[in-house]
């Protein structure tokens, strides 16, 4: 159906990277931690649930404030049951990392979607790092079981540049013999350093090396969780490609690692402006003010992308309305996310009429495409289900879209958002 505007002022969830580290650091800290903006959706709960099943007392005061009542890394208990960590890439990765501190066994699994993602990149550096691990297909897949140990320092040079893979890593070097460095080819995701100084952590950076001595103890503090701008973009493309919009998005997380989404939107032309910026607190955050705009196509590629690889699948239906060509390339790391994101977006957006083709490591896309509706699914991935919703507002016709509950993963209150700002 198309929407004539989408008007208003909208608050969006906390961010989820900053919402999972808060719980996990607070249950590995001495004392308590107190959160604000904390994002209630389905993959942070699990991060809730597997640490409380870890015997560490956190409590949820309302929907956005938790307070974890830490006593250290080694007052955790062995649990007596598996970890489930749901639908959550993040609670399992870092996970990891956290247990290899442990003298004890856990056994860590998640839904269909994790079963198919690889864990290997983990698995493989933590065992270098002297972690006992096991798992189907020599570790590569879920069910994961683990019994830490005293774990060694090491130098990893990642293949990828992966905030996922570096945090597990500076993680199990928290405890380990001696110094933990990661080298990434480009510049991930800062969040779990940013956070482990919060909680009293000294992180060395060096170009685009991290090291973390071990031996360190993280201390209870209060985090204040940012508006997540994976979820922003969703209303920030909405916003530039529906005629006669104007909407503003309060609180938004302007971590330097996740706005490439904004230099993106930028490149192609849209009216974006950027108000009552605050950079006092460890995540700095602003307002933004998004307008209907004329948009061309542009190229995203390089260094650029792990700044915005949540953010391709909106940047891709963005492309679909722009004049020109847009091309996405060096992104081969979407075929691992919820979905193979670049095939799912193409075979989507294609339904509803795009010109869109699939690369080995991105898409080409044909701007200036009108859609229709179409019956369409998200294949149980939060941020295709948020794509193919916004893409729907500018579609003729009625568009259908199967397994749209994926949202609640991370935005519980998405279509109740946008349905506020229809004119």
């Amino acid at each position: 159906m198309t929407v004539k505007a989408l008007r208003g002022t909208i608050q969006i969830p906390g961010d989820k990277s900053i919402s999972h580290r808060s719980v996990m650091f607070g249950s590995i800290a001495e004392g308590t931690t107190t959160i604000n903006g904390f994002l209630p959706g389905d993959d942070c709960l699990s991060t809730i649930s597997c640490f409380q099943k870890l015997g560490v007392d956190i409590q949820m005061i309302d929907e956005q404030s938790v307070v974890v009542k830490g006593k250290g890394i080694q007052a955790l208990k062995e649990p007596s049951d598996i970890l489930d960590v749901g639908n959550s890439g993040t609670t399992i990765r870092l996970m990891m990392g956290i247990l290899a501190n442990t003298p004890f066994h856990s056994t860590l699994i998640g839904d269909e979607s994790i079963a198919k993602r690889p864990m290997k990149r983990v698995t493989g550096p933590l065992r270098d790092m002297n972690i006992h691990l096991d798992g189907r297909k020599d570790a590569n897949f879920t069910p994961l079981v683990i019994r830490g140990g005293q774990a060694k320092g090491i130098h990893y040079t990642s293949p990828v540049a992966s905030a996922q893979v570096k945090s597990a890593i500076l993680l199990a070097g928290l405890q380990a013999e001696g110094t933990t460095s990661v080298t990434e080819p480009a510049k991930s995701r800062d969040h779990t350093e940013r956070m482990l100084e919060a909680f009293g952590v000294k992180v060395e950076e060096e170009g685009l090396t991290v090291s973390i001595e071990g031996g360190q103890t993280l201390r209870g503090t209060h985090v204040e969780v940012p508006g997540d701008i994976s979820s922003a973009a969703f209303f920030l493309v909405a916003g530039a490609i529906i005629a006669n919009s104007c909407i503003e998005i309060q609180k938004v997380g302007m971590n330097p690692t996740r706005t490439g989404i904004l230099d993106v939107l930028s490149n192609m032309g849209a009216s974006i402006e950027t108000v009552k910026e605050t950079k006092e607190t460890a995540e700095p955050y602003a307002d933004l003010v998004v307008e209907a705009s004329h948009l061309k196509g542009t190229e995203v590629s390089g260094d650029l992308i792990p700044r915005l690889i949540d953010e391709i699948p909106i940047i891709a239906l963005a492309a679909t309305q722009a004049e020109g060509i847009t091309v996405i390339k060096d992104a081969a790391e979407l075929k691992v996310k919820e979905t193979n994101r670049i095939d799912t977006v193409v075979n989507e957006l294609t339904k509803m009429g795009a010109n869109i083709e699939a690369t080995e490591d991105g898409m080409i896309i044909h701007g200036g495409t009108k859609l229709h509706g179409a019956n369409v699914n998200s294949h149980g991935d939060h941020r295709i289900g948020m794509m193919l919703a916004v893409a729907s507002c500018i579609a003729e016709g009625e568009t259908i879209i199967e397994n749209r509950d994926a949202v609640s993963v991370s935005y519980p209150q998405f279509f109740a958002h946008l349905e506020s700002l229809q004119q």
